[in-house]
């Protein structure tokens, strides 16, 4: 096989890797792949071994030495992960043994995988598409549960029969309009007959739902940055310590206790949120301060949403002067909810209210919500409003693990689509424009399973991959 590699190295040869992560452990894995497995097998069993068995060895170094004591794999091509000759060596999982053992494989013929090649390999031989591949890399990152199954879902295909199938109605459709193509007096009358303007509809409704699908599961897997701003000493460290449950954040009455930004990593509803705790942003001289109130609003200039606390004792439905001049200073395409924190000491009732409200920049607003950080009252009110704020369904179990490059295609595709649907509906529009269209957005779809790839983005792809898988 010559294929270019990760880094751009033809893919050929055989190579091995320690598949199992840096450290000690009770078993570690040395992957091989290639032409010289079934040589390499020989020297270190010395006789040939049952496909798919696991052996017990003894493997010995150039020497006759002991090296370790364990089992031993053999995947006949191509009935492998990577549809080659693929060996597992599975021994001690001390750093110097599972050396040994790589060293040993590279004495016999193997040369070092780079990252990602074996699933390259496997990706390059039609044992996965693109969007599997992905799935694999995907599998491996992902930091919550939900995310795990989703990519668990991409990984198994169910991602790249969904994109197929719209593949193939646009070959239909493309096919009905090459035919008319073909027969010049069979004009887009003949077009209309067929049904062609509904098939479009049918191919872009499915399309938008897939790529909602995608939307989503783009979310679950980069996660969410939210930013809590606010006035000094309106609760913001209580309600990160709530959302947290733990108590990461420092909590005094003492206005300015939080000079610094406070990070806390917490899944809500699957999805990974990176919830930053900032100073009150108030006027001050304390040069202290004033850095810290500089990185406020740059993990604003990060973020994904905006939680702006206010003091509801203070504000009496509407906003004071000095949130009003908060809520200004965030970009306008953040979006934000305000939270009226410290309902206990107002004696109001925790709830959510929709709509601008006086002193609010109320097209920027989703809503409010009235809570109580330090009981936790009315913060699952809170929660479910931050997942609507950012366009995240309760249930993402439907959703599709993907990445920005899937949802760029995505959207071109869309592009094309709208395009050719108005062509369709114009009068004496060319025909030839028309199949231009549906040819652009098939080859868009097709990029997101590796139909037409180019080189270059296969290497930016398997790079980010872990050595050994």
């Amino acid at each position: 096989m010559r294929a270019t590699g990760a880094t751009g190295m033809l893919a050929e040869g055989t190579i091995a890797a320690i598949a199992t992560p840096p450290g000690r452990g009770g078993i570690g894995v040395v992957r091989v792949s290639g032409e010289r497995v079934p040589a390499l097998l020989d020297a270190l069993a010395g006789r040939s071994l049952p496909p798919r068995t696991a052996v017990r060895v003894v493997f010995r170094g150039s020497g006759g030495e002991v090296v370790d004591d364990g089992l031993l794999l053999h995947f006949p091509a191509p009935h492998s992960y990577t549809g080659e000759h693929v060996a597992e060596l599975h021994g001690h999982g001390g750093p110097a043994v599972l050396r040994l053992l790589l060293g040993r494989c590279l004495e016999l013929g193997a040369r070092l995988a780079e990252p990602g090649e074996f699933t390259l390999r496997a990706f390059l031989n039609g044992k996965l598409d693109l969007a599997q591949a992905e799935g694999v890399a995907d599998l491996i990152d992902a930091s919550t549960a939900t995310a795990a199954r989703a990519a668990a879902r991409s990984l198994s295909g169910e991602f790249s029969r969904a994109i197929r199938a719209e593949v193939d109605a646009l070959i239909e459709l493309r096919t009905l309009t090459e035919a008319t193509l073909d027969f010049p007096e069979e004009d887009i009358d003949f077009l209309r007959e067929a049904d062609a303007a509904g098939r479009l509809a049918r191919i872009g409704d499915e399309l938008a739902a897939i790529a909602e699908r995608a939307r989503q599961g783009a979310l679950l897997r980069q996660g969410l940055s939210i930013v809590l701003v606010g006035q000094p000493n309106v609760g913001k460290s209580s309600l990160l310590n709530r959302l947290a449950g733990d108590e990461v954040a420092i909590v005094t009455p003492i206005a300015g206790t939080t000079r610094d930004t406070v990070r806390s990593q917490v899944e809500l509803a699957g999805v990974p949120l990176s919830i930053v705790d900032t100073a009150g942003l108030r006027p001050t001289d304390d040069p202290i301060e004033t850095l810290g109130i500089e990185r406020t609003w740059a993990a604003v200039r990060d973020a994904d949403l905006a939680l702006v606390l206010v003091d509801a004792r203070e504000t009496g439905g509407g906003l004071g002067a000095a949130d009003a001049g908060i809520l200004a200073g965030l970009p306008s395409r953040l979006p934000r909810l305000i939270v009226h924190n410290k309902i206990d000491l107002a004696g109001i009732p925790a709830r959510v209210a929709p709509g601008a409200h006086p002193g609010d920049d109320g097209a920027a607003v989703r809503c409010h919500v009235w809570l109580c950080a330090r009981s936790g009252e009315g913060v699952e009110l809170l929660r479910r409003e931050m997942l609507a704020t950012v366009g995240l369904a309760e249930n993402l179990e439907d959703s599709f693990l993907a990445r920005e490059r899937h949802l760029a295609a995505l959207r071109e595709a869309a592009q094309h689509l709208a395009a050719a649907a108005a062509l369709l509906a114009a009068r004496n529009a060319p025909l030839e424009l028309f199949a231009e269209e549906l040819r652009e957005a098939q080859l868009a779809l097709s990029r997101i399973t590796g139909a037409f790839t180019a080189d270059d983005l296969l290497g930016e792809i398997f790079s980010r991959f872990c050595i050994g898988k």
